[in-house]
């Protein structure tokens, strides 16, 4: 009798167990779809500045019409990319044609002096430092995800139930240099 109560509570000790990872890694799971709202609310926000800031631009450059486009065409792409993926690739190309749009707002005096041009552009960098921010917390969750499902004892109680998350990662090479800065 004293031998089956043992087996019961070791038994119902291991079942505990391995409830408790499971929900430790359901609640990490969670916390990368958070974390990948917060980055798409900050994606969408930008979207939403996007149209006027390239109506502003047009009032003053109108012979840059291919940065515009290229502008309007990738902030397209990321409202319609169909997976976080796809978005993050989409996002990432966004960000380098609204460089190239700044790049082109300053062969414009005119437009830099525009307080609408000015507060757009101020919103846009602090959305895209948001984005950012949200990015790394993004890649923070999703280690500590990856690290739950892939180390001993819960890739165990993942199982095939849960798969690893590609995390946000530098667009290409050329991010990764130090600028070169001359006088």
């Amino acid at each position: 009798m004293l031998a089956v109560i043992i087996v019961l509570v070791i038994v119902a000790i291991v079942v505990i167990w391995g409830i408790s990872i499971r929900n430790g890694i359901v609640r990490a799971d969670n916390k990368c779809d958070t974390a990948w709202q917060t980055i798409d609310a900050q994606l969408q926000r930008r979207n939403d500045l996007i149209p006027n800031l390239v109506e502003t631009v047009k009032g003053y450059a109108t012979h840059e019409s291919s940065t515009l486009e290229a502008v309007t065409a990738a902030r397209a792409a990321v409202a319609s990319a169909p997976t976080p993926e796809a978005k993050m690739e989409a996002s990432n190309v966004l960000t380098g044609t609204l460089k190239s749009l700044f790049a082109v707002a300053e062969s414009y005096p005119d437009l830099k002096a525009n307080a609408n041009f000015a507060q757009l552009q101020s919103d846009l960098t602090d959305t895209e430092n948001r984005i950012s921010y949200a990015r790394m917390s993004y890649n923070d969750v999703v280690l500590d995800y990856n690290n739950a499902i892939e180390t001993f004892p819960g890739s165990l109680v993942a199982g095939s139930s849960f798969r690893p998350r590609p995390g946000f990662e530098v667009a290409n090479e050329s991010a990764r240099e130090a600028p070169q800065v001359k006088f």
